[in-house]
Order: structure tokens, then sequence, then C-alpha cells
């Protein structure tokens, strides 16, 4: 019996590629937009964040330059509250009574605290 041979020439050739025209642009045109967006945001990020510390910065200025008057009302505050407590002491006591041994004003050391603490 003969043995089986392949054809005298060799087979024909397979087709294993698709001749297919590529579709989109080059990967490089691609690639060179996706650089321009990434710089274009980049860029963008930097201007909001050199905005966001001109505003910080401003709104700490503007602070410093309150606080001289901020400390005038709180000490105009405390001298109508002492005068109250004055008077108040003096409506129900009878006398003015000295607590502490000198007549140096001491500011009150008091904060303001919830009238009902629940624990939760």
């Amino acid at each position: 019996m003969a043995q089986d041979l392949p054809p005298v020439g060799g087979y024909e050739p397979i087709q294993y590629k698709r001749n297919l025209p590529a579709r989109g642009f080059r990967p490089s045109y691609y690639l060179a937009a996706m650089g321009i967006i990434m710089t274009y945001g980049l860029y963008r990020t930097g201007q909001g964040n050199r905005e966001q510390n001109e505003l910080a910065r401003e709104k700490m200025w503007s602070r410093i330059h309150l606080i001289p008057m901020l400390q005038a009302e709180e000490d105009r505050d405390l001298v109508r509250r002492h005068w109250a407590d004055k008077a108040r002491e003096k409506e129900l006591m009878g006398a003015e009574l000295k607590v502490y041994h000198s007549d140096r004003f001491v500011r009150p050391t008091y904060s303001i605290s919830p009238s009902s603490v629940t624990k939760e």
C-alpha cells in the first residue's frame, strides 16, 4: 500500500490573516490627544490650586485685620456683663461684696455649655 504524500509542489498557503482596513486613527494620534488633554487638565488643576491658596490667604488676612475689632467688641461685652453682674449682686445682697482680695479686674472664665446633656 502506498503512503499518502503531499502533492507535488506542496499545499496551497492557508490564509489565516484577514485583509481588513485599519479602523480609526493611528495609536500615536490617540496617545498625543490623551497627552494634550491631560496636560490641559493638570494646567487647570494648578490654576485652581493657586486660586484656592489665594482665597485662603485673603481669608486669613481679613480675619487677622478683624481681630482688634472683635477683641474690642468682646471687651465691651465683658464690661457690660461685669457691671450688670455688680448691679444684680447689689440688688440681691444689699451691698457690694468683694470676692477677690484686690480691685484688679479678672477676666471671667466661663464657657457656654448645653443645658441638657444626653449620652448616646
